[in-house]
């Protein structure tokens, strides 16, 4: 049987630090912190509800993130 794997760390910073900055320089903070995954959604967007290790989520208006998630 083979093992399971070890699941990777998530960076320590919390996502509503993000909320009130333009999604660019949210997006480029957020890489550089050490987040695999950053993506970027319009207000009311569907998305899968899998949850990713390593993904930041913003909901974007008008250029700002209003709301950030993990996974």
């Amino acid at each position: 049987m083979a093992p399971i794997p070890t699941p990777a760390e998530e960076p320590q910073d919390s996502p509503e630090d993000y909320v009130g900055l333009d999604v660019a320089d949210a997006e480029r903070q957020a890489l550089q912190r050490g987040w695999s995954t950053v993506r970027p959604l319009p207000p009311g967007a569907i998305v899968t509800m899998e949850y990713r290790v390593g993904r930041l989520n913003f909901e974007v208006r008008e250029g700002r993130v209003t709301r950030a998630w993990k996974g």
